[in-house]
């Protein structure tokens, strides 16, 4: 596998209310083109956090101005994103799902209590296009149980082969709670095109509450079978893990035991290639400093180290031996570069877009792998 082109999606503007993009997801449309989501604000952990798009008809090379088509005010209650994925339901119909942050509740809080390790209240929104995202429906909100707590997105909504979808999510604790963190995965599903949606069921956890299974990144393979890929943090130890596989032919509801890959920490969503080969990008924050990429021969196979891309080279950040689980997620408010993301062309290359920068500017930019 080889990197053969880069480029900047969205370029940051210093001092402004675009100083900060992150959480970008692409999704290739009916008619070849290219509809890229993101966010952009004045921090990567700000109240002023709007969702924009942007079109390439070039297979990602250039792109389209931004539009900003939704609405950051919720049930009245004013908020901002963390992350907005699409994903195609045939056709020109595309459904969106977005993690919305109420920051009304703790105004001025960061999105993780330092201390209780608490979350500020989320909510998961789903919205439809018609018309390949020209214009969106307006936003619903997916429920949940009480359990589940402010909800974390891991994942664009999987589109599965018997026609449901499948929505993944992660528990956090309330903003104030003082009680240990169980965090687990959790799935809704929608037999009707995302209108309405099953209440979340746990599907992936650690009964001790000991491993937290982070931002499970899934996608679906050419057989049917899904694969997610999840970034593994130690509470106890206060260490990043591998990242961990694991395989479901059942829609999600079950899942294979997890298989630990060899290389951390955070896992992109993997992309599917149709002959059954999974590109996976991951951030290699602590050991290298960089995003990279590996192929595997089939969902189930070694991912091997002679396939290796670099797609993004920085800095891997020094971690004090003393540290605790709040300064872990306080410090991931300061990161300026990861959360890759990787989709098949229609041409057969592979797009990763990711965002990188500075403290200063922080950009959404993209490569072109050639698996």
């Amino acid at each position: 596998m080889e990197v053969i082109e880069r480029g900047v999606l969205n370029a940051a503007i210093p001092g402004t209310s675009r100083r900060w993009g992150a959480w970008p997801a692409i999704t290739p449309l009916r008619d070849g083109t290219l509809l890229a989501s993101y966010v952009v604000g004045s921090g990567k952990d700000t109240d002023d956090q709007v969702i924009e798009l942007r079109r390439s008809g070039d297979g990602g090379r250039t792109w389209s101005e931004p539009g900003t088509p939704f609405s950051s005010v919720v049930n009245g209650v004013r908020g901002s994103f963390k992350g907005c994925p699409i994903t195609r339901l045939g056709g020109d119909r595309l459904i969106m799902a977005a993690l919305w942050v109420d920051r009304e509740a703790h105004p001025g809080a960061p999105l993780f209590h330092p201390t209780t390790e608490g979350c500020l209240p989320m909510a998961i929104l789903v919205a439809d296009s018609s018309d390949a995202g020209h214009t969106w429906s307006p936003w619903r909100v997916v429920p949940m149980t009480p359990d589940i707590g402010p909800p974390s997105l891991t994942n664009a909504i999987l589109r599965l082969p018997d026609g449901r979808l499948a929505l993944s999510i992660e528990s956090n604790k309330p903003y104030l709670d003082t009680s240990p963190w169980f965090q687990r995965v959790a799935y809704c599903w929608s037999s009707d095109d995302g209108a309405t949606w099953t209440l979340p069921r746990t599907v992936v956890e650690d009964p001790t509450g000991r491993i937290a299974n982070w931002d499970q990144r899934t996608g679906v393979a050419p057989d049917g079978r899904l694969v997610s890929f999840t970034w593994t943090y130690d509470f106890t130890d206060t260490a990043y893990l591998d990242i961990h596989r694991r395989l479901s032919s059942d829609g999600g509801a079950t899942w294979t035991d997890p298989e630990a890959l060899g290389f951390s920490d955070q896992a992109a969503h993997p992309a599917m290639l149709p002959d059954g080969r999974v590109v996976l990008a991951w951030v290699d924050r602590f050991g290298s400093g960089a995003i990279k990429a590996r192929v595997s021969a089939a969902p189930d196979a070694p991912f091997p180290a002679v396939t290796e891309v670099v797609i993004h080279q920085d800095r891997a950040p020094r971690r004090p031996d003393e540290r605790t689980t709040g300064d872990d997620l306080v410090e991931m408010g300061t990161w300026t570069y990861g959360l890759p993301y990787a989709e098949v062309l229609p041409d057969g290359d592979v797009l990763v877009v990711h965002y990188a920068g500075d403290p200063a500017a922080v950009d959404i930019r993209w490569a072109r792998l050639r698996p």
